[in-house]
């Protein structure tokens, strides 16, 4: 199998319709709609896959923990969700995809406590709109432990397509300029993590 059928194979099933995991009368009473739900809102599956490629961009060896303290941040969220204030979840959520956004855009190296800390505040109000948002028929645990479930499976597929899925001008016949080249030029070159 070439590699653009395995990264189209990735892509489809990270984009895959949350409808065809959507069965709650049938078992699982929760989980189903937990691994769904990262899925059905586009700035949720932003924010998850964003995370991934803000791992790579972390100074030295702990990447990982900003995929962690995400996590971590979406079970405090989602245990506190109903008392904490829309509004806050709301404006928090869209900062989040603006900062890593940005950062996923720049492609410079972080420190690690800074975007440890801002991605724990960001995994923290998208837990709790995970909270505020979960079916009235779900069981919170099995709820949790799906959309758990599934970020991290996106923060990986974020990690993954940030580390494979590059854009050279000789894919499109030259008409595009050299975009890695440019951006190491201006000093926004990738850092090697």
């Amino acid at each position: 199998m070439n590699r653009n059928a395995i990264r189209f194979a990735a892509i489809s099933l990270v984009l895959a319709p949350a409808t065809a995991w959507a069965h709650p009368e049938h078992g699982a009473r929760g989980f189903a709609e937990g691994l769904a739900h990262p899925v059905t809102g586009l700035d949720h599956l932003a924010a998850m896959l964003l995370v991934g490629v803000v791992a790579r961009l972390v100074a030295g060896r702990p990447g990982w923990l900003v995929p962690a303290v995400f996590v971590g941040g979406l079970a405090a969220g989602f245990v506190s969700g109903t008392s904490v204030p829309v509004f806050w979840v709301e404006a928090v959520i869209i900062l989040s995809l603006l900062a890593f956004g940005a950062a996923a855009a720049l492609r410079r190296a972080m420190p690690v406590a800074p975007a440890v800390l801002a991605t724990g505040i960001f995994g923290f109000a998208h837990g709790a709109a995970h909270g505020i948002e979960m079916p009235g028929n779900a069981a919170p645990l099995l709820f949790a432990a799906g959309f758990l479930a599934s970020s991290a499976l996106l923060h990986g597929a974020g990690y993954w397509l940030s580390r494979n899925l590059t854009f050279p001008a000789r894919r499109f016949g030259g008409a595009l300029p050299a975009t890695d080249r440019v951006m190491e030029r201006a000093g926004i070159g990738d850092s090697g993590t």
